[in-house]
């Protein structure tokens, strides 16, 4: 229902309250990389737009467009950034950025304020700062930042101006309303009625029994290459360094033994813990009254239910930890009890403590010769982690040294693998159900972010235990696939473009004859061949609704023409044509009380509200001020499509 108001009403539904929630930030932790590198020699400056008194630069302009093409990408793997560009990116992603930064500086003007504490409190809301516990972790803030090429103060001001857009921007939404009668004009929509007939004009019916000579074969092929495409592909050379890398290490010494049990006195040196339940009185005599109850046979959970009181449990309590939580009085007492008896009543700060004995769980500790097994094991990990770090930490000195893979490979001994031909989504190109080894999947959404083959690049696949250096054996730009390939593909393709030309004229002439009232039957003859037969449709626009956004193309024309008119679409993939002539129009009938009325109005307080949210946005944006250096933002579309290099 609502994506048929989106759609009457051609309203970019939702486009401004958008901004309150979109934000580069969002878009850098949803992908898996962020290409921060800078550009040189932009023509016009490093400013690709001036809001205000703030400016976007050309720097800050790449990076978002490389990181929104990188989230299509993975969607798309075979779209390029020319295609990405082509389809309206470079306006899109400029106007979002200029938008929040129009918001931030007209907020900023007229004293509005976001507070760091403000932006504190939506970091730690940020699912990619969390730690395991849920709870916002510095540490993993950091490394996320330092991962993604961002600092701090990025992710503060891109937050910053989010909540400031929400400031302005929801107020203005808030509380918007449509007037009734407009309501049940549009609702009434929903209940309408259509007759019609879609006829069908298939390309198959008109395709050349001839087939095609191998010149126009070539033509045809020449002039869609962009049909035939085959996205990007690259092979990964890659070293797995592991424990198995290592060569022998040193068993630990004694004296590494000896001390490791001595660090470790608290987990080796006997124990003794108890289990109780327990319950606090105010007084001794009351403490000796609920002892004496549980003395003729009850439990000290029911005599305390009986009293109004309820029982605690506390489980492998050592004297110490029992003493810190309670007193000594208490602990002392516990501890000279036996296992299912109670302890004499003793006092603490808050009252007398009746405690129960439930378990006593004595640990005899473990001398230096018992706790050597572990203790070696524990060393030897210890030491094969160490030195596996110390061994990344060399392979990174010869990386940041320029050293080649081989030469790498070749210190440690290793063996160079290769992949086949992936693409971006970690399949083999030409075999989908292939994929690449499981052991550096991690690895492949960087090794397509990377710019050349031959560069080696060190990777951390399992923290700690695995790590990888990899390259770019052989990158292979998206191209046509060689005609002599798919020639038969492509001679295909020539007879459905043939045959959809004349379907074309064929649906053109049943579409003149049905405008002159010529009758559906007599106005298929008009195409000189056989045709499919008309498809009488009678259908309710609910029924459309039901589709949820899986209606076809004929029938979402023919509920969008005028009553008693005809119209020609063409159908997919060259298949064909149809000619959709619609008859009646039964106008549905809507009272304010009926269900569908209360819906349309609160979906149209939603569209309502955008909308005057979009007029403040756009008026904000004009008394601040913006201009675009249509230089520099072609010189770094240039740039990204490497059309400087032409």
């Amino acid at each position: 229902m609502l994506g048929f108001f989106r759609s009457f009403l051609k309203s970019r539904f939702g486009a401004a309250i958008a901004l309150v929630f979109l934000g580069l930030i969002a878009l850098a932790f949803a992908s898996a990389d962020i290409t921060g590198s800078g550009f040189g020699g932009i023509a016009g400056g490093d400013r690709a737009a001036t809001v205000g008194s703030a400016r976007i630069g050309t720097a800050e302009l790449t990076k978002a467009l490389t990181n929104a093409f990188e989230q299509e990408r993975q969607k798309s793997p075979g779209l390029t950034m020319k295609q990405f560009l082509d389809g309206g990116a470079m306006d899109g992603v400029l106007n979002e950025m200029i938008d929040r930064l129009a918001l931030a500086e007209w907020g900023k003007k007229h004293g509005l304020v976001v507070s760091d504490r403000l932006v504190d409190s939506e970091i730690i809301k940020i699912s990619a700062f969390q730690g395991p516990d849920g709870k916002f972790s510095q540490t993993a803030y950091d490394q996320l930042l330092t991962q993604r090429g961002l600092t701090d103060k990025d992710v503060r001001s891109d937050l910053a101006q989010g909540l400031m857009a929400r400031q302005l921007l929801l107020p203005a939404a808030f509380g918007a309303q449509m007037p009734d009668e407009a309501v049940v004009r549009y609702a009434s929509l929903l209940t309408e009625k259509r007759t019609g007939t879609v006829l069908t004009v298939p390309s198959l019916a008109f395709i050349p029994q001839n087939p095609p000579s191998a010149d126009v074969v070539s033509a045809f092929y020449n002039a869609n290459k962009a049909r035939y495409m085959q996205p990007e592909r690259r092979t990964i050379r890659y070293v797995v360094i592991n424990e198995s890398s290592l060569k022998d290490l040193a068993a630990p010494t004694e004296a590494e033994i000896a001390n490791r049990y001595k660090l470790n006195t608290a987990v080796y040196a006997p124990s003794d813990e108890r289990s109780i339940t327990q319950v606090i009185v105010p007084t001794e005599a009351a403490a000796k009254a609920l002892i004496a109850e549980v003395g003729k046979g009850g439990s000290l959970d029911a005599a305390a239910r009986a009293k109004g009181l309820a029982a605690s449990q506390m489980a492998n309590q050592t004297r110490e930890g029992l003493t810190r939580q309670t007193a000594k009085a208490v602990a002392d007492a516990v501890f000279a009890a036996a296992s299912g008896t109670l302890a004499a009543p003793a006092k603490s700060t808050i009252g007398w403590h009746v405690i129960k004995v439930d378990a006593v769980n004595r640990n005899p500790g473990k001398t230096l010769d018992q706790a050597r097994p572990e203790l070696v094991t524990m060393l030897t990990l210890e030491k094969r982690r160490a030195a596996l770090a110390d061994l990344a930490a060399q392979v990174e000195q010869q990386v940041d040294g320029g050293s080649g893979l081989a030469d790498i490979a070749k210190n440690l001994g290793l063996t160079v693998s290769t992949t086949p031909p992936l693409r971006a989504d970690g399949s083999v190109f030409g075999q989908s159900t292939e994929k690449a080894p499981a052991e550096i999947a991690p690895l492949i959404q960087a090794a397509f972010a990377m710019e050349r083959e031959g560069e080696p690049q060190l990777a951390e696949i399992k923290a700690g235990e695995v790590f990888a250096v990899y390259d770019i054996g052989q990158l292979t730009a998206s191209s046509p696939a060689p005609l002599d390939r798919i020639r038969d593909v492509v001679a295909r393709d020539w007879g459905l473009d043939q045959g959809s030309a004349k379907a074309k004229v064929a649906a053109d002439k049943i579409l003149a004859a049905l405008n002159k009232g010529t009758p559906v039957a007599e106005a298929v003859k008009q195409a000189g061949v056989a045709l499919p037969a008309p498809q009488p449709v009678e259908m309710a626009r609910q029924q459309l609704t039901a589709m949820q956004g899986q209606v076809p193309p004929a029938l979402a024309l023919l509920f969008a023409m005028a009553e008693g008119t005809n119209k020609r679409l063409e159908g997919p993939n060259k298949a064909g044509w149809f000619v959709i002539s619609l008859k009646d129009i039964i106008p549905g009938e809507v009272k304010r009380a009926d269900p569908v009325f209360a819906q349309a109005s609160q979906e149209f307080r939603t569209v309502t509200g955008n909308e005057y949210a979009k007029g403040l946005n756009l008026a904000i944006r004009n008394d601040v001020g913006v201009e675009r250096n249509e230089a520099a933002i072609k010189a770094v579309r240039n740039q990204l499509t490497g059309a400087n290099a032409q």
